[in-house]
């Protein structure tokens, strides 16, 4: 299978469970559903390692006991974790507050900055994956594009994702920008961008390409818990990708991994998607 580097977040997820939805000045029960494996690093890069496939996480913790707790529980998961750096100081738990529905709500410190060691050699690595704010990140993703595929999430702000595909949510699109879709995705990706997907939910995804724009239908779930739906989504297409199917394909599997994940109350994939990815394919 590839090799796949991660530059993303890894995060102990702290879950709070509401008893019913939030809303301003409202008082409000919760249950503390306790400590656990998040962010877009695990959420990601579990399915690709159930996937078969060698991931490596770049990423950074602090150098205290919850640093060595997510550096031993993504190791024990199969994460290559040897460039993970460690910054001084503790590693702030992130705070997901779940109202009954499923939906949540994030609230985070704010992070210390990450700098980027040197890239590594792209000849050895099939896909580089980026869904963090990283000092370095552009220079990363520029050395890698003509060695390897180049795959990112959009950014909060406008700073630039070299890539060759780009991820955005509509939610995330919403009021960011007059011009055309594909026009957008350039003006972040630059000339290298072949496809820009833009998720919506339960309406499924559309991919803009430069003389056309093709929607795939979402894959039907119940939804438990939607806190990763979106990394799995990436980590799905990726594997498509790694596979060596086209991009429709690609999306029709994101879906998949996607339901699959807002059907399990968990940041990280659930067993099912374990098991489907353990099945003979047919």
């Amino acid at each position: 299978m590839a090799n796949i580097i991660l530059v993303a977040n890894l995060n102990c997820d702290r879950i709070l469970k509401l008893n019913k939805p939030l809303q301003t000045g409202g008082r409000f029960h919760y249950q503390d559903g306790g400590q656990r494996l998040g962010g877009g690093g695990a959420n990601t890069g579990l399915g690709l390692v159930w996937a078969g496939h060698r991931v490596a996480l770049v990423s950074e913790v602090g150098r205290d006991k919850v640093g060595d707790w997510l550096l031993a529980e993504a190791s024990t998961q199969g994460i290559d974790c040897h460039l993970i750096q460690r910054h001084e100081g503790n590693t702030n738990e992130m705070l997901l507050v779940m109202t009954p529905d499923g939906e949540r709500t994030i609230i985070r410190p704010q992070r210390p900055i990450f700098e980027l060691a040197a890239p590594p050699t792209w000849s050895q690595w099939d896909a580089l994956y980026i869904n963090s704010s990283a000092e370095g990140a552009v220079s990363w993703a520029k050395t890698a594009l003509k060695q390897a595929l180049v795959m990112a999430q959009l950014a909060k702000d406008e700073r630039p994702r070299p890539c060759h595909i780009l991820i955005a949510s509509k939610t995330d699109m919403a009021g960011r920008s007059a011009l055309l879709p594909w026009q957008f995705g350039q003006s972040i990706a630059g000339e290298s961008l072949k496809y820009f997907i833009v998720t919506d939910g339960e309406q499924g995804a559309v991919v803009h390409e430069a003389d056309q724009s093709r929607h795939v239908d979402a894959v039907t779930a119940t939804v438990v818990d939607t806190t990763g739906a979106g990394d799995a989504y990436a980590a799905g297409l990726l594997h498509g990708q790694m596979q060596g199917w086209d991009i429709i394909k690609s999306m029709q599997e994101a879906s998949r991994w996607s339901a699959f994940a807002v059907a399990t109350q968990s940041s990280i994939p659930g067993k099912a998607l374990k098991r489907y990815l353990s099945e003979p394919e047919s």
